[in-house]
């Protein structure tokens, strides 16, 4: 219904600029005629003559126009087939203006001229060509419009499978971590360790469930850190953590489990690689939108090295581009810390 509405609107527009144009032509052979009876025969001519441009339009439309944009194109015989159109057409236009129109609408008022004159003839392709130009032109910025929309949503698609998959990947990356804890606490028999598996069970349900969720509160987002602190706290005896939190809004939306890679190389990396005391600093500061996360550990080694991303940081940096349009991520590997900072606005976010 709506192509019907479009197509009409757009004929009947036509109609009505051919029928101005119809009427300036005309006037000078009609100067006795009232000014509003040259325009109603101006618009029983427009309409007589709109038939076989309508029936070229909608035969150009649908038949070399849609052979060309879906391939099935044979060069010789759609050339073929679009001249000996072109020429019926104009035959048939000829034969209206000739037969018709000047002896009956017109009455003979005007000139009187043959079939085929020349002149006659090239209005006619002027004609012609501007109004089916016109339509075919509409009608292949349309399809390019809808293979763009199409094209986007592809895309779209693309980001949003790509998005699941990383969180998904995340998932059992944090899983095999907190399954190296909880075996390290039972080969020591440690009394934690129930409570160790009861915390997990938690953070899985979060993870399994409420991090499904395209956006979180930010809130909640600490919450699972500081459940995993919690758990991880209980292996380590000579650690000691800091974590500062300077929240305007703690309702502010946030993507799930942005945060959470971090906190987890930073145990593994840090305090699980340390043999002496060791810390890790953590300040999360959110002021109208704008987060800043800082993150620091201590670590084994006298060397800074190139930073290598795992498949936690990795996931991180490929998550933010697909999330956020504006967000900086720095990492610093200093010779006895590992540091991080994150900067999200987090009201960038993009619409996968």
């Amino acid at each position: 219904m709506k192509r019907v509405l479009w197509h009409s609107a757009f004929w009947l527009v036509y109609l009505l600029q051919d029928t101005v144009l119809e009427f300036v032509w005309v006037a000078p052979a009609l100067k006795n005629i009232p000014d509003n009876v040259q325009f109603w025969l101006a618009f029983k001519a427009a309409l007589a003559a709109v038939i076989p441009k309508l029936l070229f339009t909608y035969y150009a439309l649908y038949v070399p126009v849609r052979q060309i944009v879906k391939g099935h194109v044979k060069l010789f015989w759609t050339i073929a087939q679009v001249v000996a159109a072109i020429i019926i057409t104009i035959i048939i236009y000829r034969a209206i203006f000739v037969y018709y129109i000047t002896p009956v609408i017109y009455q003979g008022l005007l000139t009187k001229r043959p079939l085929f004159n020349l002149l006659g003839v090239l209005l006619a392709v002027m004609d012609i060509g501007f109004v089916s130009g016109v339509a075919i032109a509409l009608k292949l910025l349309r399809i390019q419009l809808t293979v763009r929309e199409r094209e986007k949503n592809l895309i779209k698609e693309k980001l949003e499978a790509e998005l699941k998959f990383l969180r998904h990947q995340t998932n059992p990356h944090f899983l095999f971590n907190t399954l190296n804890n909880i075996y390290a606490l039972a080969r020591k028999r440690s009394e934690h360790t129930a409570e160790v598996v009861m915390r997990l069970s938690k953070l899985l349900r979060f993870i399994l469930y409420e991090s499904k969720s395209d956006l979180i509160t930010v809130a909640d987002e600490l919450k699972i850190l500081d459940d995993y602190i919690a758990l991880e706290k209980m292996r380590y005896e000579r650690l000691t953590i800091h974590f500062q939190r300077d929240i305007d809004e703690s309702t502010q939306q946030i993507a799930p489990l942005l945060l959470l890679p971090f906190v987890e190389n930073a145990f593994k990396h840090g305090a699980s690689e340390s043999r002496f005391d060791s810390f890790i600093r953590i300040s999360v500061q959110l002021q109208k939108g704008r987060l800043t996360f800082n993150i620091e550990n201590t670590k084994e080694g006298q060397t800074s090295q190139e930073i290598r991303d795992n498949i936690g940081l990795c996931n991180v940096r490929r998550q933010l581009e697909l999330m956020y349009r504006e967000y900086d991520l720095q990492l610093q590997n200093e010779p006895h810390i590992f540091s991080v900072r994150l900067y999200i606005n987090l009201t960038s976010y993009a619409q996968v």
